[in-house]
C-alpha cells in the first residue's frame, strides 16, 4: 500500500520532469516535435498529448476533474496547438498536486471500478494500485519523451527522483 506521502512525492516530480520535458521540446519546432520518432505515440507532441490526456481520465477516476473526449486513439489530439498543450499540462499539474495534497491514507483504500475503454470491459483495482499506475503511466511515456527529446538535440533534466529541487535539500 502506498502513503499520501508518496503520491505527494510523485505528484511533486511529475510536476518538475513536464517542466523540464516541455521546456527541452519548446526549444525544438513544430515540425520537429510532430515528426514521428518511432514511439508508440509517433511523435513528441502526440506522446506529451497522451499522457495529459491519461491523467485527466484517470484524475476523473480519482475525482471531480472533468474527464477527456474521446478515448486512446484520440488522446493525441488532445491539442493540436503547442501553446494550448503547455497550458493544459501546467493547469493538469497544478491540479495533481493539489489532489495529492489533499489524499489522507483513506483514500487510497477499497477498490475502484471503471469501464475501461482500453480492455473494453468494466474493471475493479484497489485504489492505491491505480494511484501507482496513473504516476507509473507518466513516468513510462516521459521516459519515451526523454530519448526523442536527446534524438532531437535537445536537452531535459535529470531524470533521478533523489536530485529534484527542493525536495530533498538541507
Amino acid at each position: 500500500m502506498i502513503t499520501p506521502a508518496h503520491a505527494q512525492l510523485m505528484a511533486a516530480y511529475n510536476a518538475w520532469q513536464n517542466d523540464s520535458l516541455y521546456r527541452a521540446a519548446s526549444g525544438l519546432d513544430d515540425g520537429a516535435r510532430r515528426r514521428d520518432r518511432g514511439a508508440f505515440f509517433g511523435s513528441i507532441h502526440e506522446t506529451l498529448s497522451h499522457v495529459l490526456w491519461g491523467d485527466r481520465i484517470w484524475l476523473s477516476r480519482f475525482s471531480d476533474h472533468p474527464a477527456p473526449a474521446g478515448g486512446i486513439a484520440q488522446s493525441v489530439d488532445l491539442y493540436t496547438d503547442w501553446n494550448a498543450l503547455c497550458a493544459g499540462r501546467a493547469e493538469t499539474d497544478r491540479f495533481i498536486l493539489a489532489w495529492a495534497d489533499g489524499l489522507r491514507a483513506g483514500d487510497l483504500e477499497g477498490g475502484l471500478s471503471w469501464f475501461s475503454g482500453a480492455v473494453g470491459r468494466e474493471l475493479t483495482r484497489p485504489k492505491w494500485v491505480l494511484v501507482t499506475h496513473f504516476f507509473n503511466h507518466q513516468t513510462h511515456h516521459r521516459g519515451q519523451v526523454h530519448a526523442m527529446l536527446t534524438a532531437a538535440d535537445a536537452r531535459a533534466d535529470d531524470t533521478d527522483i533523489p536530485f529534484m529541487p527542493g525536495r530533498f535539500d538541507t
